[in-house]
This record gives C-alpha cells, sequence and structure tokens, in this order.
C-alpha cells in the first residue's frame, strides 16, 4: 500500500472544503456591469414650430407629436447619444437619426444639445439643431432648421421619459 506524504494528506480536505463554501453562491460577473443613463430610453411629447419666422405672411406656430429614443454612444461617459427622431407634426414629417451631447455632465439638469439631417418631405435634406435643459423626465429645448427652398423654421420640443 502506497502512503501519501503527510503534506498532501492535509491538503486535499483543505482543497474538498474550500470547493463545497462556494456551492449555492452566485457566480462573481466577469464583465463589469454596463452603465445607464438618466437619457437613455423613449420620450415622447411635441415640437410647436413656425415657418419662416419674420417673413411677411409667415403661417401662425403649429404643433404636433414627435417621439425621441436615445441610445448612449460606448466609452463617451453617457455624454454622448445616438438618438431616433420621429415627428408627425403636420409640416416635418420624418423619421431620422441625429447625434446629442450632455454637458457639463451626465447628471440631471443637464444642457442637452442636438443636430442632425432629415430627409424632408419636400424632397430635400434638411437640417436641424436644438439646445435645451433635460431633467430626470422632462427635456425642454429649442428647436431650429433649414428646409428646401431657403425655408427655415423656428420653435420648441417639449418631451417627458415614458
Amino acid at each position: 500500500m502506497r502512503r501519501w506524504p503527510r503534506r498532501v494528506a492535509h491538503a486535499a480536505p483543505v482543497a474538498a472544503l474550500t470547493l463545497l463554501s462556494a456551492c449555492g453562491r452566485e457566480a462573481t460577473p466577469t464583465a463589469p456591469t454596463a452603465q445607464t443613463s438618466f437619457l437613455s430610453g423613449t420620450w415622447r411629447g411635441t415640437a410647436t414650430i413656425q415657418v419662416n419666422p419674420g417673413d411677411p405672411g409667415a403661417q401662425p406656430p403649429s404643433t404636433g407629436p414627435m417621439t425621441w429614443t436615445f441610445e448612449p454612444v460606448p466609452q463617451t461617459n453617457l455624454q454622448t447619444f445616438r438618438v431616433t427622431i420621429q415627428s408627425t407634426h403636420p409640416w416635418l414629417t420624418m423619421e431620422t437619426t441625429a447625434s446629442t451631447a450632455l454637458t457639463p455632465g451626465n447628471t440631471p439638469p443637464a444642457q442637452i444639445s442636438t443636430q442632425g439631417e432629415f430627409p424632408s418631405p419636400r424632397g430635400c435634406r434638411g437640417t436641424f439643431g436644438s439646445v435645451g435643459t433635460a431633467n430626470p423626465t422632462r427635456i425642454d429645448a429649442n428647436f431650429t432648421g433649414t428646409d428646401c427652398q431657403l425655408a427655415t423654421f423656428s420653435g420648441t420640443v417639449v418631451l417627458t421619459k415614458e
């Protein structure tokens, strides 16, 4: 019969106890948990815009529904977002993707700035920009841009988080 050295004989019970002590515990995560932002997700509200403000004969401002869905861009400290914008405003029906930034930090209240392009219902590429304040459940911002045939628009957007 073979005899195990004394230190091997003592190591076996210690190893078994170590393995058994881990039974029933949840596994430790191997990657960091993804951070989330108060801005992430879908926000709904209205855009109120006036086409060619200041022009004689300009139509009065009109209001229509808008939905913005924010998705954080990785490795930007939750300050840069890809935003999908859908508008069913009577003059500005469109769907587009734009860029949004929060400053000075990623916690509310923060300044929110969004810019992008959109396929105009009038057959060209329009541009827009928006600057305002993002709070935990409400965004209040201006909303301005250009469209075909030298048309401009100016107004506001108010969104609340779903």
